[in-house]
């Protein structure tokens, strides 16, 4: 069947992601379920591609970004500026022209003009959980005319090539050519109102809150950042108003003469109220029913024109928040309050002021300075990505500033009128992202670290462990401090990446104790920082590719052309030991000599029960014994770890951790990196469900533990409840969903005790 290049909303569901990405799908599956969705249709992914392939394009852009260094700016910029020129003045394929033209004519069929139109970006990896690719491609709005609809479509393709776009896909590792972008073409709403919902508290993470800010004209300048808004708050259980905060807002974007343009608003215009209790309880209303509709707290943005609400997008709610208890001792004590905004990412943090007036300065930020702008955008991120806290002069909670400081994990305050005026380049603030008071003059560590956010006194405690994946040591006391039961997953490779230097080149070079001093001294902080809770450690589970990319990794390792299945896990070990008993070296250097008992040991990719016995016995011969101190675990994360488990557990482990992500890619032949194909990627398929409760039965048998490490459990809230249900005694999920994930463990294990079902997959 030929690929469409035109698809209308209705044709479309939240799993066609591959085919139309994360916005346009969501656009269809909130048409499919009748929300109020202005009509319109997506030119998609298969589209762009098409374009690339007979236009030649894909081989310029591959070679224009091929080594480039996306650090250099002045490099990037260039790069970006030439893809981006070359797509626009490319000839648009008529085979894409006629069926996109047609559909545009058929959106006001019957009126003597054409539709006004607002051009819209979709990118396949955006809009999902854990990858929000906040605002990295552009919007284009009332759009009017069939030359007018051409040219933007080809300049939101050229979107893709932003030099902050190409800056977050290299630094986020996201392949270039696997991010594709499907345009969705929706008939232009013109806003009296406008702005965005969370159906979560966005910085508390309270989710019996529905957040809604709200701005006069369309919503453009509320993600901007470009005015500050109205702030409602709705009891999400009663649909009751609880907090009402009006703002001045000195201008609104509007379509004027054909044109949107910039209109300022008079001290007493902008001073209204945005919305009335009805309309705040209106939309409150629709978030409920989204957030019931994808079983997952939603970020969507709404307009209303002539009383008449409409949705125009949905997300998940990538990062949020963690709960924090009232302040019971200031470390602020003394300090000046400068200006106070809106808290928008918690967390305190001291630093010297950096303004910059526009992204061009970006350079002048290094790492420790606070960033203070107006508002920020997506060119900001590379300095954001530098600083310890973030202040800007507008916007709301949900502007870029506060959705980038809460994904970077670094305190931020929004809406803090007046800071441009009270600060200067070099002079040291205290940001607060928990109140949102700007104070002058750093505190000092120790008193930043008692004030730091806490959990709720009331923790939340389960049956089922709740572990946290973990890679980087600098990150230890911060991870410690979240509601955890230690750390389920270590990964090796961060830190061995970080030395540089491939192991066996230590080895060839006789400085083998560089290396195991190296890693052992983030075990150490790992493990010191946890204890006494455990900490599994993953042994090295590199691929060809990655080790080769070390310093002298070259000349170690053979060119693979599917490294995925080839020499990696177990297998290293066995065909070669000595850098495996580096790594043994390193642990019991950190258990024995430092005392940190609680670090623990799991094999990666073993393929069968012999490779588990032979690697036994090499952790028995270097000295460390199974026992009730030291725990052996082993990944299951191969379709034959699920056919044979039984002979896996005969071999003699004390746990198994379900590795979801290559699971599901190699039971199911997908690669989920493949934009081709990453639509049939889903961990809820029977067959990999039928994988997990196999195991996970099997182990419970046989009074192993078990736990799961994929991506899975933060983004379906519906499979950890099944988890539960097959006696799972551990998750180990990113640190940002550990109190997502803590309470509904905490949910399914009520509904066990209770005797009611758990929804059906």
């Amino acid at each position: 069947m030929p690929e469409q290049y035109v698809l209308w909303f209705k044709e479309v569901g939240k799993d066609d992601v591959g085919r139309v990405g994360g916005k346009g799908a969501n656009l269809g599956e909130m048409t499919r379920a009748q929300f109020p969705v202005p009509p319109g249709f997506i030119v998609s992914v298969a589209a762009y591609n098409h374009f690339l392939d007979v236009s030649g394009l894909r081989t310029f852009i591959h070679d224009e970004l091929k080594n480039l260094d996306v650090s250099d700016s002045a490099a990037l910029e260039k790069s970006s500026r030439a893809i981006r020129e070359r797509i626009v003045r490319t000839a648009f394929p008529r085979e894409i022209a006629k069926p996109v033209l047609d559909a545009y004519f058929s959106l006001d069929r019957g009126m003597l003009r054409h539709a006004t139109v607002a051009v819209r970006s979709s990118a396949t990896a955006e809009d999902l959980p854990g990858a929000s690719f906040a605002g990295q491609q552009d919007t284009y709005l009332n759009v009017y005319g069939e030359a007018n609809l051409i040219e933007k479509i080809k300049e939101a393709w050229a979107s893709l090539f932003t030099g902050r776009a190409i800056f977050y896909r290299a630094t986020n590792h996201y392949d270039h050519f696997k991010v594709g972008i499907a345009i969705p073409v929706q008939k232009m709403v013109e806003s009296d109102m406008s702005g965005i919902m969370f159906t979560i508290d966005p910085v508390t993470n309270d989710k019996k809150k529905i957040i809604i800010e709200a701005i006069f004209g369309l919503g453009e300048m509320i993600v901007q950042g470009a005015v500050t808004p109205d702030h409602y708050e709705v009891d999400k259980q009663s649909l009751t108003v609880t907090g009402v905060v009006v703002r001045t807002q000195e201008k609104m974007m509007r379509q004027k003469d054909g044109k949107t343009g910039i209109v300022p608003l008079s001290k007493e215009d902008g001073g209204r109220r945005k919305l009335t209790d009805d309309q705040v309880l209106a939309l409150a209303r629709l978030g409920k029913k989204l957030e019931e509709h994808y079983y997952f707290p939603q970020d969507s943005e709404w307009a209303i024109e002539r009383g008449e609400v409409f949705l125009v997008q949905t997300r998940p709610v990538t990062t949020v928040g963690k709960k924090h208890e009232a302040e019971t001792g200031s470390p602020f004590a003394g300090h000046e309050v400068i200006v106070k905004g809106d808290p928008a990412s918690p967390g305190i943090a001291s630093g010297p002021v950096k303004v910059l007036s526009s992204p061009s300065e970006i350079g002048k930020i290094v790492s420790g300075d606070v960033l203070v702008a107006e508002m920020t955008n997506p060119d900001y991120v590379p300095a954001m990505k530098k600083a310890v806290a973030i202040i800007t002069e507008r916007g709301g909670r949900t502007s870029h500033a506060a959705i980038v400081s809460r994904e970077l994990g670094i305190p931020a305050v929004v809406g803090a009128e007046g800071i441009l005026k009270n600060v200067k380049d070099g002079l040291v603030v205290s940001v607060d992202g928990t109140t949102g008071s700007i104070y002058k003059g750093a505190v000092s560590h120790g008193a930043a670290m008692k004030a730091a956010p806490r959990h709720a006194a009331e923790h939340i405690k389960t049956a089922t462990k709740v572990y946290v994946n973990m890679a980087e040591p600098d990150r230890a006391a911060k991870n410690a401090a979240l509601n955890v039961d230690g750390v389920g997953l270590l990964r090796a490779e961060f830190m061995i990446a970080q030395i540089g230097t491939h192991p066996r080149k230590f080895i060839a070079d006789k400085k083998e104790d560089v290396f195991v001093r190296a890693l052992a001294s983030g075990l150490e902080q790992i493990a010191n920082a946890f204890r006494p809770r455990p900490v599994i450690y993953r042994a090295t589970d590199f691929r060809t590719n990655e080790y080769r990319d070390l310093k002298g990794g070259d000349a170690y390792e053979p060119k693979e052309d599917n490294p995925m299945l080839g020499f990696r896990g177990a297998a290293r070990y066995i065909a070669d030991a000595s850098v495996f008993n580096l790594e043994l070296e390193a642990l019991k250097y950190v258990r024995n000599k430092i005392g940190l008992k609680n670090l623990n040991l799991m094999i990666p990719f073993v393929r069968s029960p012999g490779e588990l016995l032979e690697v036994k016995k090499l952790v028995t011969a270097s000295g460390l014994a199974r026992s009730a101190q030291f725990k052996l675990s082993m990944m299951v994360e191969i379709p034959t770890n699920v056919i044979r488990i039984e002979e896996f557990l005969d071999v003699g482990i004390d746990g198994i951790s379900i590795g979801s992500n290559d699971l599901t890619m190699l039971i199911l032949g997908t690669d989920r990196d493949n934009s081709e194909v990453r639509g049939d990627y889903d961990e809820r398929d029977p067959a990999v469900l039928w994988a997990l409760e196999h195991v996970i039965r099997a182990a419970a048998k046989r009074g192993v533990t078990s736990s799961i490490c994929g991506q899975a459990p933060s983004d379906y809230p519906e499979l950890v409840e099944k988890l539960v249900s097959w006696g799972i005694t551990g998750v180990s999920v990113n640190p940002d969903a550990v109190d997502q994930v803590r309470e509904t463990i905490a949910h399914a294990e009520a509904a066990l005790v209770t005797g009611k079902s758990t929804p059906a997959l």
